[in-house]
């Protein structure tokens, strides 16, 4: 590897090298100005986004409120979808800071700050940009430009783990997809850590058990996946690499098994010994063998459906993933089997994500959320090439063109966000949506954003310094984020959410006892989470006649119901009409409307 000796960051790199409790310091720095763009920043600063994170978020107020910490409850009915782990961090927040957005976020917030906190560590211990660099000297006895590649792989790749478009969705979003990603990716970068240091067994040993309690940790985030992935993923690093047997034995797998079950299997004994098979049906059944072996609430897709979502999840960073996992030349079996471990952090990653890409292609239910676990991997990948470029004198081929087509996408995205609103569609929840983005201005901030960064990189290649175009996507996209993303979402919550909020509120203020809340035409647990009380959902509008008679007969007789739903819903159902139904209008809300239904009401 040529070093490119003129570059200003390299006598930086030596300085900081003496003081290194400065570097650590400036590390951190680095790591919570990332993280606090991705995740922290405006984390609770609108609702929550229905139909799946309000679920999560009340499953744990009723944690809160019932002091069963065991079953997972929503709306009076048990929730067998995921394990306790998120709903337990949730609540917890809950207790100590309060019951809002924010907390029901935190699990995903600082599962995805640890994970970008561990990859830089890892990266600034092995983040060799090639093997050859890592083989001519140990990561603590590191060259000057050996240790320039090695911040300069830090950097970046924890900057690329946070900052791509679905870990920022997902970090922000109070589900347990993050909480997952989190708890695996942070235990293969343990796995890792551990299994580069063989001549440090006692460093090695913790490692190895970081690695088994993380495990754990997912086991209990999302069920049996959250082993399967990793033990896939290690198993078939080390076939490759043909030292399975001598690595399963230093990670004295007895040891590392009774830790993990007595993470992971108490709470599983637990709440099947209180809901016997009605549990094992729902989430071993249904939420886990079915959801790989067939599709589930209609989560169907193309085979090729992962060859479309990591490049779109993943931009602007997976225009060059191609050359990244190319230049890996991973078919070099032999080659890689002769260098010392401490260099295989790339081919790892490579395993990583090609394993959790494969194994979600095959399973039959799809959803975009299913590939995060790669994206660190990615991130990775993406820290190497770049890392390698920064310390060239000049690109190879490959890595040039895919710097010129790095230009071009940043021209398309300059184009796409502009005229993002005449392919938007309608959303009969949002109506007002295209017409609110384009008179807020962030589309034309946007455009100029991507068209401003063009013409950057455009500079860069003409004058041959396109190893500087990680940066100028860096800056870019957390610009993006910053003036474009965070303010749309606030517009899309004033149309989407608010109003449904408002009508939380306004069920809470109009509500009298004995008087049931009934949603019709679609299921928002938003409302749920707002009101704190149960409400009814009745998402078959042939069926709102009968069950409303039915409610208004049950004992005590309430006075009247409390209906909610679209306006175009409520008359569909026949509650507007006023021949048929005594009511009064309570609240109007965007397309929303609240009403009274007294009796008596006919099926």
């Amino acid at each position: 590897m040529k070093v490119e000796h003129n570059n200003w960051i390299q006598p930086l790199v030596t300085r900081w090298e003496k003081q290194p409790r400065f570097a650590w310091v400036c590390a951190i720095l680095w790591i919570a100005l990332v993280t606090l763009v991705a995740f922290w920043l405006h984390l609770g600063g609108i609702g929550l986004v229905d139909e799946t994170e309000p679920l999560f978020a009340e499953a744990a107020r009723q944690m809160t409120v019932t002091g069963d910490w065991i079953t997972p409850y929503f709306n009076g009915a048990t929730r067998f979808d995921k394990p306790a782990l998120v709903y337990w961090i949730a609540a917890i927040a809950y207790k100590t800071i309060g019951v809002n957005e924010w907390s029901a976020r935190f699990p995903s917030a600082i599962a995805a700050t640890g994970l970008t906190a561990l990859g830089f560590y890892t990266l600034r211990r092995f983040g060799y940009a090639t093997p050859s660099a890592a083989s001519s000297a140990a990561s603590d006895d590191a060259t000057p430009a050996q240790a320039t590649q090695l911040w300069l792989s830090a950097a970046i790749g924890s900057a690329l783990i946070a900052l791509n478009p679905q870990t920022i969705v997902w970090g922000r979003t109070g589900v347990s997809d993050m909480l997952l990603n989190g708890c695996i990716g942070c235990a293969l970068l343990a796995f890792f850590v551990a299994y580069a240091q063989p001549d440090r067994p006692k460093v090695q040993g913790r490692w190895y058990l970081a690695f088994y309690v993380l495990v754990a940790l997912a086991v209990l985030t999302k069920g049996p996946v959250g082993a399967l992935l990793p033990g896939l993923i290690v198993l078939a690093f080390l076939l490759y690499m043909g030292n399975l047997r001598s690595v399963l034995k230093e990670m004295r797998l007895l040891r590392g098994g009774l830790l993990f079950a007595a993470i992971a299997l108490p709470w599983f004994v637990w709440v099947i010994q209180i809901n016997g098979a009605a549990y094992i049906n729902a989430f071993f059944g249904y939420h886990n063998f079915e959801r790989f072996t067939q599709v589930v609430n209609r989560h169907s897709a193309p085979w090729f459906f992962y060859f479309l979502v990591v490049p779109i999840g993943f931009l602007p960073w997976s225009i060059h993933l191609p050359v990244a996992i190319a230049r890996l030349q991973f078919w070099q079996r032999r080659y890689w089997q002769q260098q010392p471990r401490s260099a295989q952090l790339g081919l790892f990653a490579g395993v990583w994500f090609a394993v959790i890409f494969g194994f979600f292609t095959i399973a039959v239910t799809k959803l975009p959320s299913y590939t995060i676990p790669l994206l660190p991997a990615a991130a990775i990948l993406m820290a190497l090439f770049w890392s390698d470029q920064m310390t060239r004198s000049r690109s190879h081929r490959a890595a040039s063109i895919s710097h010129w087509v790095n230009v071009g996408l940043l021209v398309v995205l300059a184009g796409a966000i502009l005229y993002c609103t005449r392919w938007m569609g309608d959303d009969p929840e949002m109506p007002k949506l295209p017409e609110l983005l384009e008179q807020s201005g962030i589309l034309g901030i946007g455009a100029v954003v991507w068209a401003a960064a063009a013409l950057v990189a455009l500079i860069l290649q003409l004058r041959r310094q396109g190893r500087w175009l990680w940066s100028v996507n860096l800056v870019s996209f957390s610009a993006f984020v910053l003036l474009v993303l965070m303010p749309a979402a606030m517009i899309m919550d004033s149309q989407r959410q608010l109003p449904l909020r408002q009508m939380a509120a306004a069920i809470v203020q109009v509500q009298q006892p004995t008087e049931p809340a009934v949603m019709i035409g679609f299921a928002k647990p938003s409302v749920v989470f707002y009101t704190q009380r149960p409400v009814l959902y009745i998402e078959e509008l042939e069926t709102v006649p009968r069950r409303l008679a039915k409610l208004a007969n049950q004992r005590p007789k309430p006075p009247s119901i409390l209906v909610l739903g679209r306006t175009r819903k409520l008359k569909e159902s026949g509650l507007l009409d006023a021949s048929r139904y005594r009511y009064d209008t309570i609240a109007n809300f965007a397309v929303y409307q609240l009403i009274r239904v007294y009796p008596p009401l006919k099926p």
